[in-house]
């Protein structure tokens, strides 16, 4: 089983464009597999992009506010984990 590692929280989430906005407590980058969690949901993913500011990155700090497509639903405070092989 992989381990998962905690590096933020959902603080808003856009149904229909269907992005979440992530406040991350650690680094993050495209081509990450990551995992939303909340009230009985679950939402896996590799990061295909994301964006600061409307502008795409590669990488996000810890700090950072980053707008993310989901392939599911996220609700405000479910916690994103980097999901470690």
């Amino acid at each position: 089983m992989a381990e998962k590692k905690l590096i933020g929280k959902v603080t808003h989430f856009f149904p229909k464009p269907s992005v979440a906005v992530i406040k991350l407590s650690d680094v993050l980058k495209v081509g990450d597999k990551i995992s939303i969690e909340g009230r009985g949901s679950i939402v896996e993913q590799t990061v295909d992009s994301m964006e600061v500011e409307h502008k795409k990155i590669p990488i996000a700090k810890k700090g950072d506010e980053i707008g993310l497509k989901v392939n599911g639903k996220a609700k405000d405070g479910d916690d994103v984990f980097k999901v470690i092989a």
